[in-house]
């Protein structure tokens, strides 16, 4: 738990509430605990944020960052299911470092925002994935849209413990979702 009083930054501030979303869940982010946390009123950090949603969206900003940095690095010269998997491993490990960052990644950004944030490189980098399958329009959105709701929602369900309950364990669960995706991608579709 660090503590910080002196040369307070937006980007301090920033890397504070992202400590705490680890810390405490990404709910409970709010400027009092990150004025707290840097042993400054709260109104000091009015000078660096607007209010609760500016931090949150910084949060979420910061977030998707170095989560599309680290994806990017895993993708390189990777293509069809090795690049999924990548994909994949890398937002799951990311969820498991840093549970509340990861839960922040999900926080719904303005239109304005999200075009010019990682949230955009995000879907760039899954479409980069689905050249691999040569899928062609529509099924390249229907398929980002699926590989964003099967990989996060399996993530969300394990970070609660959804599944510690039964076996398999959840690794097997895992490699077995990503298979079936791989194979799903793979099979040409048409109505």
């Amino acid at each position: 738990m660090s503590r910080v009083r002196a040369g307070l930054t937006t980007d301090r501030v920033v890397a504070v509430g992202a400590e705490l979303a680890d810390e405490l869940g990404f709910d409970r982010v709010t400027p009092t605990e990150v004025a707290r946390r840097c042993e400054v009123k709260t109104a000091s950090l009015y000078a660096h944020i607007a209010n609760l949603q500016d931090l949150k969206t910084r949060v979420a900003l910061l977030a998707l960052e170095e989560l599309a940095d680290q994806v990017a690095v895993e993708l390189a010269g990777r293509a069809g299911k090795d690049a999924l998997v990548a994909f994949a491993n890398v937002c799951r490990d990311y969820a498991r470092q840093h549970p509340g960052r990861y839960a922040a990644t999900q926080f719904r950004l303005d239109p304005d925002t999200a075009a010019d944030s990682a949230a955009v490189r995000h879907s760039q980098m899954l479409r980069a994935i689905l050249r691999g399958y040569d899928l062609i329009e529509p099924e390249q959105t229907h398929a980002v849209r699926l590989l964003g709701s099967v990989i996060h929602g399996y993530i969300s369900l394990e970070t609660t413990g959804s599944f510690n309950h039964s076996a398999p364990a959840t690794d097997n669960t895992w490699d077995w979702a990503l298979d079936r995706l791989d194979a799903l991608l793979r099979t040409r579709y048409t109505p």
